[in-house]
């Protein structure tokens, strides 16, 4: 699997090698050594699958307690504009984000660390997306930074008004948002 460091190093690209044929293909999209590699210590905990339409925008989200999320997104149908914004205060890039685009095309996958908001926007007419998370999904400790917070300034690639969730649409803003260490 070749590993691609993005310019927050902790947020990584995974592409991984792919034995493709006449019947098919065949790619490993887990591998613990690989994961533990890339700075993730603790184990999978539960997997998550979300299919959505085109100019469908999910996030900013994340969870502060119990324990915060590190996740491991991929995408096998369709392709999104994935993107991971440093929350943790005492990183030199607090406040920063990265992108990537996945698709069922590139098969990349992106490792966001704990400590990070998450959200994505569908390219395709659906996406449908898995990702395996560090720590169990604790609804009342999700939060949401708006995707169109000014202070963050997400390039994202829209084509008119995102399709977003009323929680979405209210989430706080950055100045406003539980942060990390």
């Amino acid at each position: 699997m070749k590993l691609i460091k993005t310019e927050i190093p902790e947020v990584v690209i995974l592409q991984p090698v792919v034995y493709q044929d006449e019947r098919g293909f065949l790619l490993e999209s887990f591998n613990r050594e690989v994961i533990e590699a890339i700075g993730c210590a603790e184990p999978f905990v539960q997997d998550n699958h979300s299919l959505s339409k085109r100019n469908v925008l999910r996030g900013l989200h994340y969870q502060s307690q119990p324990k915060a999320q590190g996740k491991l997104v991929r995408v096998v149908t369709g392709e999104i504009f994935d993107v991971a914004v440093d929350l943790r205060q005492s990183s030199p890039t607090f406040r920063r984000w990265v992108s990537a685009r996945l698709s069922a095309e590139n098969k990349s996958m992106m490792w966001i660390p704990p400590g990070f908001a998450h959200g994505f926007l569908v390219l395709s007419d659906t996406a449908d997306c898995l990702y395996k998370t560090t720590a169990y999904y604790c609804p009342e400790h999700e939060c949401t930074v708006r995707w169109n917070d000014p202070e963050l300034a997400i390039a994202w690639p829209l084509k008119g008004q995102p399709v977003v969730s009323e929680k979405d649409a209210a989430g706080s803003s950055l100045r406003d948002a539980v942060l990390f260490d």
